[in-house]
């Protein structure tokens, strides 16, 4: 402790984890502006029936976007998850067991959004 302030790092979250975690926060908060604006006020009237969302993604940047959207939130939500539970002080086990079971979740997110997206995609 230092001035009131805890210096150490959390166990079992180290630099690198911690840098992506501010860095996938950063770019969900700019590509969710960038979905915002373009989504609801360039489009006319905004994109309010599962056509025009077809007709939307047939733009080639709009999937990637949104795959990149998909993969920062989940991304960002599953380290934040992981550091609440890192406040519990579970045990190396079961941070072990955690550590797969997010990573797990987060693929099978990643990989079920995406394919939703080439199922837009394919259907206009």
């Amino acid at each position: 402790m230092r001035d009131g302030f805890d210096v150490n790092p959390r166990s079992g979250e180290g630099a690198g984890t911690w840098f992506i975690k501010i860095l996938t926060g950063f770019l969900v908060i700019v590509i969710l502006l960038i979905h915002l604006v373009v989504n609801h006020l360039i489009v006319e009237g905004g994109l309010l029936t599962y056509a025009d969302v077809v007709q939307y993604y047939q733009k080639a940047i709009v999937p990637i976007m949104e795959i990149f959207f998909l993969v920062f939130v989940v991304t960002h939500a599953l380290l934040g998850l992981r550091s609440v539970i890192l406040d519990l002080h579970p045990s190396n086990k079961m941070l072990k067991a955690i550590n797969y079971g997010l990573i797990s979740l987060g693929t099978v997110s990643i990989v079920y959004g995406i394919w939703l997206v080439i199922v837009i995609v394919g259907r206009g």
